[in-house]
């Protein structure tokens, strides 16, 4: 008798753990909902905001600047100065420091010298 109780109670555990199987949710399927946007990147995973702030606090601390009115703009870490300075130094070292600034891809120079 003991006998068909374990088999009775092992084909018990069977069809419970068959039934359980069958109890499954679905796998998600893809949906097709918009992406998110992306927050603007520069390289390294910091944001352009963060490397057109970094330049300007690079070129805001460099005396030879005092006085230069330089605006700058970043897209995917390509920093844009663009503005104005009285000398081809002013201009240099502008884009001198925009280059050493963290996750600059590309500097593009557009300061024009005034007098």
């Amino acid at each position: 008798m003991k006998i068909s109780q374990i088999t009775l109670l092992a084909l018990a555990i069977a069809a419970a753990v068959a039934a359980a199987g069958c109890n499954k949710l679905p796998a998600p399927t893809a949906t097709t909902t918009a992406p998110a946007p992306e927050a603007p990147v520069a390289v390294g995973n910091i944001a352009d905001v963060d490397v057109t702030e970094h330049v300007n606090m690079a070129l805001l601390q460099s005396e030879l600047l005092k006085g230069a009115r330089i605006t700058v703009g970043t897209t995917k870490g390509d920093v844009r100065l663009s503005g104005t300075v009285t000398s081809q130094a002013q201009a240099d070292e502008a884009v001198r420091i925009a280059r050493l600034s963290a996750a600059v891809h590309a500097v593009h120079n557009e300061i024009a010298i005034v007098q």
